[in-house]
Parts: structure tokens; sequence; C-alpha cells
């Protein structure tokens, strides 16, 4: 019960921190159909601006400027550079992306080293929030979970109920009838481009103080906020909220489950045998938990092509 309890929690927890990254990246491809590789690396960024201000003592301020920055950041990119690339299409920007995600590890590398940095949540928060079973659970992974349930729902009411959001969905899929009414839609992606960095600053900001925060962190998550976002549907954000919970979850399980397929042939006398074929017989479940979310996506691809609350063609 304990185990269950437990891995829920873990796995609820770093679904939304999933979530939290991969809510940019959805915004920025919904909107203006860039897929951008160097996503993570606002959330890299986020975590070292957060370190850097926290360092100096002020980590509440490092939360609020690490977005801000990041976020200007992310408008000058889309300004001064995506913009020149778009009308060449899907592979100059990916290529664009993919070589500002290699400068912005290198510059981390320069001026803070290729290595883990001490960056720690305050004492105030640095507390238990309950005890499950004799495991006392720290408070701070709950501020990281409500921290994304705020965005999430800030994010759909602002995209839903605001005539902002009417705007940038007007320029999303009308642009030549929006531009005709007097909006700026090269303005309006420009925003939406920098609001997508923001976010992935924030929850760089926000988890970095938990999770380790090193030059390879963009790397390490970069590819599982990719997974999120195919899983999910390209341009949904439901379909990403949906998609971190469940790949949250199912690595938080799969990390603690000895299960094998020997172990599971030992109810039907097999299992003897499949222990002698070796391989993949004995290979257990945990052993290959970081497969777990490209596992998912292989499956939900078969079954589901445009993914789980993604427009079908």
């Amino acid at each position: 019960m304990e185990f269950l309890v437990v891995s829920v929690l873990n796995g609820a927890i770093y679904g939304m921190l999933l979530f939290m990254v991969s809510a940019g990246l959805t915004l920025i491809f919904g909107m203006m159909g860039v897929l951008n590789f160097a996503h993570a690396s606002f959330y890299m960024l986020g975590a070292y601006i957060a370190y850097t201000l926290s360092a100096l003592g002020h980590f509440w301020l490092g939360l609020l400027l690490a977005p801000v920055l990041v976020g200007l950041l992310g408008v000058l990119v889309e300004r001064f550079l995506l913009r020149r690339v778009h009308a060449f299409g899907h592979a100059h920007e990916l290529l664009l992306t993919f070589g500002l995600a290699f400068i912005f590890e290198e510059l981390v590398k320069l001026f803070y080293g290729n290595f883990p940095v001490d960056y720690r949540m305050p004492e105030a928060l640095r507390f238990t929030a309950f005890t499950v079973f004799g495991t006392d659970y720290p408070f701070y992974r709950l501020f990281i979970g409500g921290t994304a349930i705020a965005m999430f729902a800030l994010l759909y009411l602002l995209l839903s109920r605001t005539r902002v959001g009417l705007v940038v969905r007007a320029a999303e899929r009308l642009p030549q009838t929006a531009e005709a009414l007097g909006h700026n839609v090269p303005l309006v992606f420009m925003g939406v481009f920098g609001t997508g960095a923001a976010l992935a600053g924030l929850a760089g900001g926000v988890a970095g103080a938990f999770f380790p925060t090193s030059p390879n962190m963009a790397l390490e998550l970069g590819v599982i906020v990719f997974v999120v976002v195919v899983v999910g549907g390209l341009g949904s954000l439901e379909g990403s909220l949906l998609a971190s919970l469940m790949i949250g979850l199912f690595s938080s399980f799969a990390v603690g489950l000895d299960w094998s397929l020997a172990g599971a042939l030992d109810a039907v006398g097999l299992g003897g045998w499949a222990r002698e074929m070796g391989g993949l017989m004995t290979t257990t479940l945990s052993s290959i938990a970081g497969s777990v979310p490209f596992l998912l996506m292989l499956v939900v691809l078969l079954l589901r092509p445009a993914g789980l609350m993604g427009e079908r063609s």
C-alpha cells in the first residue's frame, strides 16, 4: 500500500513537472506550427537564472525574474532569428533551434562549469507536508504540482475566456483575416513564443531547486517533453496535461517494479525455462523504466496517430 500511494504521488508530481515544461512547447507549436528544439534549453536557463539570484539571497525574486528574463530572450529569438527563416519551412526552423540548444548549453558550461550547481530551496519550504506509512513526503514536491496546476488553469482561461486568447486563436487559424481586422499577427506570434519560453523558464526556476540543476538537464528532459507533446496531440494543451500525467505515473510505477516475463510465466510453470533463455525473458521492468515513455508513444501512435487529444487531419 505504501508503494502504491508514494508511486502515485511521485508520478503525479513528475507528470506535472513534465507538463510545466511541455505547456510552452505545445503553445508554440499549436499557435505557430514551430517545433522548438531549444525549448528545454529555456527550461535550463530559467533554472540557472533562479539559482544565480538565489545564491544572492533572493529565491523568490529568482522565481519571479527567471520567466521574465527567459521570456524576453524568447522574444528576441523569435524576432531576430526565427522570423527570418520561418518562410523557408520547418527544416530551417529545426536546424536553427537545434543549433541554439547547443549554444545555450555551451554558454552555461562556460559561465557555471560542466557540473551541477548547488541550487536549493529555502529553509522556509524545506519541511514535511505529511507522512505516508512512515515515509515523510516533502512539501516542495506539492509546491511544484500546485504551480503546474495554477499554470494550466491560467493558460486555459487566457486562451478560452479572454479577448487575448480570441486574437491568438484567430491569428493561428486565419492569419490573413486577423491582419485585415487590424491585428498585428507577427507581434502576436512573437508574444506567443515569448510566453512559451517564459513558461519553460518558470518550470526551470521551480524545479531546479529540487531536481539537479546542471548543463545536462535540458538534454535529459528535452526528449521526454517532445514525447509528451506527441502523445498528447500536437497543439493540445489538455492533451499535454493528460500525456504528462500518464508518462509520470507509468514511469514512477515502472521504476519500483521488478516484474519480468520469466516471473509472469511462473504461473504456468514455464518460469524455469524462461530464465534459462535469459535476455528479454529475465529483463525486469525497473531496468527499462527509461523506455516506458517511448513505448507509450509507440502504442498511442499506432492506435491514434494524431495523439490522445490531437485533431485528425
